[in-house]
């Protein structure tokens, strides 16, 4: 693909993060301005697209006087001073309702910053609202009871994903700048691709999750497999704001200090490209296929080193059972005891689920999981650790592998229950609603660093983005590949008409 526009040519609302501090800074827009700009775009947007579900106006614009002032006084100023955003409504924000799209949250009104809302405001950054989630941030759909439905601003009859889909929506139709989404099954991946905006899930905790709901208001502890990331129109700009909120949390910050490894290249010509771009248990549609296999071709004229990759790893038999297993063990901790038998039989029925419907690969490890007790979760955490450690070969002859994050293009709104009773069409043929999971368990399951790139539009309009995978600790190296896909016209956020 080719950016049609540069963002320097971009209306206010669209400019990137990047550009808008430098206007800040040098004195040439306002923040006062600016923030008032951005209401007035939500205004504007967010009926149709019901994106940002909580909003501060007065708090904001004070914020914003605040921020101008400091600076006409030469104060020192952060990396975000005086910049307006919306954050997803998962992170605790003092003052803020946090609802998590929960009915029972509808008035949690934290006294606390989550860590990364601190490092925000600390970087000068204004907290204008928040953004839609499913309920508890458990669905790859966008949608509750307290806030309704939030639509994909490229087709409104499709979702932007889940759980961060509000969070997407709002930086697809310029409503917000910058984003910090929360990943645990694609979180961040699935709804960048789906908007066509990029994302990046970040190494293991190397973004604090304290303030983050779920889990419960309060929780002190990391949860396993869920990370915090940016979110944005640029790759450059994931890579500003990764560098504002990645870093220990406050009680870790005489513990360790962050040194994040730079980029292994500078050129696409030096980057070594690995492709597993298929898997027989979770096929995907093909004219994403087709989309991949034209990136790695323009690739390889670009003077890149692009080949298939190989290792026993890059196959989702391997990856699967592992990964519903620990992901089912995470979340019973939000089921009730009739939702765990429930899980039970479906992994007791395993063998005879495909009678009644299209099923998801190892479907069955996520009820035991769900069920086992910690005496049998620790061989499977082992498990992972070992592989951990194995996919590193890969990383010595690969600087990044390219994968699908799902098997299509946003999938139209579907509330049905159960939710493992849905279906979504894959090549004209129906295929299970958890098979969107499949694609992002490599990452999420071995904690490596994963950029959602904006590639491409599908024949209907739709964007789609691949997915960056590179080694533990080398987040800069996925959002540096990022960041020259999109200098050379390869990749790139385009606005809806």
């Amino acid at each position: 693909m080719s950016v049609s526009q540069s963002v320097s040519q971009s209306p206010l609302y669209y400019q990137s993060a990047t550009e808008l501090v430098a206007a800040l800074q040098n004195g040439s827009l306002t923040s006062t301005e600016l923030t008032r700009a951005m209401l007035a775009r939500i205004r504007e947007q967010n009926p149709q697209i019901n994106a940002v579900i909580t909003l501060d106006e007065d708090q904001a614009m004070a914020r914003a006087g605040e921020a101008d002032a400091a600076l006409a006084r030469g104060e020192a100023i952060g990396p975000l001073h005086g910049l307006p955003l919306t954050l997803k409504d998962t992170w605790e924000v003092a003052g803020m309702t946090c609802t998590a799209g929960a009915p029972a949250l509808k008035d949690h009104r934290p006294k606390r910053h989550a860590d990364v809302v601190k490092r925000l405001e600390d970087a000068g950054a204004i907290v204008i609202g928040k953004t839609n989630v499913p309920i508890y941030a458990t669905d790859l759909q966008s949608y509750n009871k307290l806030f309704g439905v939030t639509r994909n601003p490229y087709n409104p009859d499709h979702t932007p994903g889940g759980s961060s889909g509000g969070a997407a929506a709002a930086l697809a139709s310029g409503m917000t700048p910058l984003e910090v989404g929360s990943d645990l099954a694609g979180s961040i991946r699935i709804p960048a691709h789906f908007c066509g905006v990029f994302g990046h899930k970040p190494s293991r905790t190397l973004v604090s999750f304290r303030g983050h709901v779920p889990g419960p208001p309060g929780t002190e502890s990391q949860p396993d497999l869920a990370e915090g990331g940016p979110m944005a129109r640029t790759a450059g700009d994931l890579a500003l704001l990764l560098s504002v909120i990645a870093g220990p949390g406050e009680r870790e910050q005489t513990s360790w200090k962050l040194a994040m490894a730079p980029a292994t290249f500078d050129s696409l010509e030096q980057a070594r490209v690995g492709l597993w771009l298929s898997d027989l248990l979770c096929p995907i549609d093909q004219e994403l296929t087709d989309g991949y296999r034209q990136l790695a071709r323009t690739l390889e004229s670009h003077g890149a080193l692009v080949s298939e990759a190989r290792h026993n790893l890059l196959n989702l038999t391997h990856i699967l059972p592992p990964y519903f297993n620990l992901l089912g063990s995470l979340l019973s901790t939000s089921l009730n005891s009739a939702q765990r038998r429930q899980m039970k039989w479906i992994a007791r029925l395993e063998k005879w689920l495909h009678l009644f419907g299209p099923v998801t690969a190892h479907i069955g490890e996520y009820g035991r999981g769900a069920n086992q007790p910690v005496y049998e979760w620790m061989p499977w955490n082992e498990t992972r650790e070992k592989m951990r450690k194995q996919i590193t070969e890969l990383f010595e002859e690969f600087d990044v592998l390219l994968t699908p994050i799902t098997p299509t293009a946003a999938i139209p709104h579907d509330h049905s229950k159960p939710v493992f009773k849905r279906t979504i069409t894959v090549a004209d043929k129906p295929r299970a609603y958890m098979d969107q999971f499949c694609w992002i368990a490599l990452a999420t399951l071995l904690g490596l660093p994963a950029t959602s790139v904006p590639i491409g539009r599908t024949k209907n309009g739709l964007p789609y983005n691949i997915q960056v995978i590179g080694a533990p600790g080398m987040d800069l190296t996925t959002i540096r590949f990022a960041e020259l896909l999109e200098k050379q016209g390869l990749a790139g956020f385009e606005p809806p008409e």
